[in-house]
């Protein structure tokens, strides 16, 4: 597998009031993805001192971070704002990410958390939003 830049790597959220329309999300300069698992401890007396346990969880998130856009404002990053401050089955909606030359997104249902926004003198405004999956991955054929 060639190796690919970051920076090759689109990033969009579904508008929630246009299902099946997505925008991209701008701004960005890099972005994390991270894996977590819960297990069982199995182990039993049968086992002689070796642990056994069994994966009963996946769950992933994705970071991504960038500069704050304004004037005019990135719809992208608007959506994702107006995202972070619903609760419940409301709070869910689409994210998806794909390399520029794949053939097909993967696809999230997410709850986001927005980051922290701020600079010193002689910065740029950051921005930063976190994608929580809730439930499995999709893929999505690109058009």
């Amino acid at each position: 597998m060639p190796k690919y830049n970051a920076r090759d790597v689109e990033f969009q959220v579904q508008d929630p009031d246009t299902p099946g329309t997505w925008v991209a999300i701008g701004g960005l300069n890099t972005f994390s993805k991270s894996h977590e698992e819960e297990t069982t401890d199995t182990t039993t007396y049968a086992s002689k001192g070796q642990a056994e346990s069994q994966k009963m969880q996946i769950g992933k998130q994705l970071t991504i971070e960038g500069f704050h856009i304004r004037n005019p404002a990135d719809p992208g990053q608007e959506l994702v704002r107006e995202l972070s401050e619903l609760l419940g089955e409301d709070g869910l909606g689409g994210f998806r990410f794909a390399h520029k030359n794949d053939t097909s997104w993967e696809q999230w249902t997410a709850h986001v958390t927005l980051g922290d926004q701020g600079g010193g003198n002689n910065d740029k405004v950051s921005w930063s939003a976190t994608f929580t999956r809730s439930g499995a991955s999709t893929t999505a054929g690109k058009a």
